[in-house]
C-alpha cells in the first residue's frame, strides 16, 4: 500500500459570507500531493493550479495567505479535468494523509458540486497527520499549525506554508518518521459520506475509546430515540454499561451521558448530530473512559443546565407577570 500525503488550497466569496455558493462555500484552487511506500519514501508529486468557476477572484484573506493571484488562477486547469488526473494518479491500493480533517471534506464538497463524488467513495479511512502528531509527541491539543510541528521536529524550511504542494512535502515529512504500525491503530474515518442505512453504520474501537456513526435519521428525534443510538457499552469488553446519568442536551450542542461498566469503570458517552447537505441528520457518538472526578464534571454539568433552564423559566414568568 502507499500514501498519498494531500494538501488543498481553496478560495471563498470575496464578498462575505451572504455572496457565499451554499453548494459550494470553499472552492479548491490548487492541489498538492506526494506519494510514499510503505516504508515512507517519496515516489511521486503531484501538482496543479485550478481556475475557478464560482469565486473567479481572490478573497483578500486568502490571497494574503498563499500569495495566488487571479492571473495565477486563470493559469489553471478546470476542476474536473484536474481532479481526473488525480484520481488516475493516485492509483488503487492508496491511504490519503492529511494535516487536519478539513482537506477531504472540502475535496468531496467540490466533488459533489461537479456531481464527480463517484470517484471518490465513502465514507474514507485516512490518517490525520495532525491528530497522529499531537497523539505521538504528548501534545494535549489535537490542533497544532503545520509550521509549529515542522520546527518541533527540527525539520528544514523548503518553501512558503499555505501552498498546496509545500504543505503536502511538510506533511509528508512528518509522516514518514512515524511509526507506521502504531499509526494504523489510529486512522480515521471521513464521514461526509455518511451511512444511509442501518448496515452501512460505522463503529470503531480504539485503544482507549470508541466512535459510532449512525445511519441518517429524518429528524433529530428521531435520532435520539433510536436504541442503538442511544446504547452505552464498554469500549474495552464491549459488554452493556449501566447509565448512571441518561443522554441530556450538554454544552456545545452536544448529548452527554455517564455509564458504568461492572469491570472497566465510568464511561462518558457524548453525541454530535450532523446535519446533512440534503437536510438529515446522523449522529457520531463517542464513549470515553473517565474517572470519578470525570464522572462528578458530567453530573455537575447537568445540574448546571438544570438550574439554568429554571432561572430562565422563573426570569419569563416574571416578565409575563
Amino acid at each position: 500500500m502507499e500514501y498519498v500525503v494531500v494538501d488543498f488550497e481553496w478560495n471563498q466569496s470575496p464578498y462575505g459570507k451572504n455572496a457565499s455558493n451554499k453548494r459550494l462555500p470553499f472552492e479548491i484552487i490548487e492541489i498538492g500531493a506526494v506519494k510514499l511506500d510503505e516504508e515512507g519514501r517519496e515516489i511521486d508529486r503531484f501538482s496543479e493550479m485550478i481556475k475557478p468557476k464560482v469565486y473567479r477572484k481572490m478573497n483578500h484573506v486568502t490571497k494574503n495567505l498563499t500569495g495566488i493571484t487571479e492571473k495565477d488562477l486563470n493559469r489553471g486547469t478546470v476542476f474536473p479535468k484536474v481532479l481526473v488526473d488525480f484520481m488516475l494518479w493516485c492509483g488503487e491500493d492508496y491511504m490519503f494523509c492529511t494535516w487536519g480533517n478539513l482537506d477531504l471534506l472540502e475535496l468531496q464538497r467540490n466533488m459533489k458540486f461537479y456531481h464527480l463524488e463517484d470517484l471518490l467513495v465513502g465514507p474514507i479511512k485516512y490518517y490525520n497527520v495532525q491528530k497522529l502528531f499531537c497523539r505521538f509527541y504528548n501534545h494535549e491539543s489535537s490542533v497544532v499549525s503545520l509550521e509549529y510541528a515542522v520546527d518541533f521536529l527540527k525539520l528544514r524550511h523548503k518553501g512558503e506554508f499555505h501552498r498546496a504542494i509545500n504543505d503536502a512535502e511538510y506533511t509528508a515529512e512528518i509522516f514518514a518518521v512515524m511509526d507506521k504500525k502504531e499509526a494504523a491503530k489510529w486512522y480515521t474515518v471521513d464521514y461526509y459520506q455518511n451511512p444511509k442505512s442501518r448496515k452501512q453504520e460505522i463503529k470503531l474501537v480504539y485503544e482507549d475509546y470508541s466512535k459510532y456513526i449512525s445511519k441518517e435519521f429524518e429528524s433529530k428525534e428521531a435520532a435520539m430515540s433510536d436504541r442503538e443510538v442511544r446504547t452505552t457499552r464498554c469500549y474495552r469488553c464491549g459488554k452493556p454499561a449501566l447509565k448512571r446519568i441518561r443522554w441530556f442536551s450538554g454544552k456545545n450542542r452536544a448529548y452527554y451521558c455517564l455509564a458504568e461498566c461492572a469491570e472497566h469503570g465510568y464511561i462518558r458517552g457524548k453525541i454530535r448530530l450532523k446535519k446533512t447537505d440534503e437536510d438529515k441528520f446522523f449522529v457520531v457518538k463517542t464513549l470515553r473512559p473517565v474517572d470519578a472526578a470525570g464522572a462528578a464534571g458530567i453530573g455537575d454539568m447537568k445540574e448546571e443546565l438544570r438550574q439554568k433552564r429554571q432561572e430562565k423559566r422563573h426570569r419569563e414568568g416574571t416578565h409575563e407577570g
